[in-house]
């Protein structure tokens, strides 16, 4: 701080030992006593550099205050100037973000809705289709499933921008959260002829239900969509850390780091161009905003193993 004020101000304090200068050597041409010289200069000395420190000070507090964002009293017509000018901004800045809330709020309430609309209809077709039981019945039902889990995607997309996601941690029954996603994707399984492997963990876990379902959810649906032979296992190791692993096609080693990434789809994604790169950011940015930590392990043509650490160390309980 000491170095960034003398740069500032080197400038100044140049002009005024210049004058000092000046003045001692206009005594020593005229051959004056060298106590007439020195004395006089030593107390502008003194002056300069009791003014040097009153100035660092001043620009010291100013700068403590603008650290934490207050905006200290001018000491000129130009730093006036500026604080009129950042007034202003901020006036504009604070505008726009509660225009923008405004926006985006109206946004999530309209797609709010529309979810909770468009689900009627895939309820009743979902209903329709118990009644049967065929090959064509179970290819419906698993296209509907997939459109219930886009039409998720998109209000867990909203929400997760927004202050107030509804998160409610508790202590949560483990195998309660996993065996309804298993039995969404039981007929999707039948029609691909996979096999799924649950070994009941028996596990309390804190968690929110809600969004843990809907990163499992996810997790599951990307085993189903991309293993055609073999199956699916899910089970725990570690105590803590649960196991979705397929038998499906797997991520290429280059692209395995950044399949948590938002859009990023990788060689697989490009192949299918079904493919949005959202579903597995989403489970990441839950996991994290539920203290949980997600990884994934794959090897191309062997299948993918996703690894959900469920430990409860990194989760703030409000």
């Amino acid at each position: 701080m000491l170095k960034d004020y003398f740069r500032s101000r080197i400038g100044f304090l140049l002009l005024l030992l210049s004058v000092a200068g000046l003045f001692a050597s206009s005594y020593l041409l005229f051959d004056m006593p060298r106590l007439t010289v020195i004395y006089p200069l030593v107390l502008s000395l003194a002056l300069i550099i009791i003014a040097a420190i009153a100035d660092y000070l001043i620009m010291l507090d100013k700068h403590k205050k603008l650290m934490i964002q207050e905006l200290p009293q001018p000491s000129s017509i130009l730093e006036k100037d500026y604080m009129d000018i950042i007034g202003k901004l901020k006036e504009e800045e604070e505008y726009s973000r509660h225009r923008s809330n405004e926006e985006y709020n109206d946004m999530v309430e309209y797609y709010t809705v529309w979810a909770h609309q468009i689900k009627t209809p895939i309820a009743s077709m979902r209903l329709k289709l118990q009644q049967e039981d065929s090959d064509l019945a179970r290819s419906i039902g698993g296209d509907l499933n997939r459109i219930e889990g886009y039409v998720e995607m998109v209000l867990a997309f909203l929400r997760l921008g927004s202050d107030s996601t509804d998160y409610l941690i508790k202590e949560t029954d483990l195998d309660a959260v996993i065996k309804p996603v298993i039995r969404k994707f039981a007929k999707d399984c039948i029609s691909k002829k996979l096999t799924m492997d649950f070994e009941p963990t028996g596990k309390t876990v804190l968690t929110d239900e809600k969004w843990l379902s809907f990163v499992i959810e996810q997790v599951i649906s990307n085993a189903v969509k991309y293993t055609n032979s073999g199956g699916i296992k899910i089970y725990m190791t570690k105590d803590t850390e649960l196991c979705i692993e397929d038998t499906g096609i797997g991520i290429s080693e280059q692209d395995l780091p950044r399949v948590f990434e938002n859009g990023y789809t990788g060689f697989n994604g490009r192949e299918d161009k079904r493919a949005s790169g959202i579903g597995l950011y989403l489970c990441k940015r839950v996991s994290d905003n539920l203290g949980h930590k997600i990884s994934a392990e794959s090897v191309q043509g062997e299948g993918t193993k996703i690894t959900i650490d469920l430990s409860s160390k990194n989760i703030g309980i409000e």
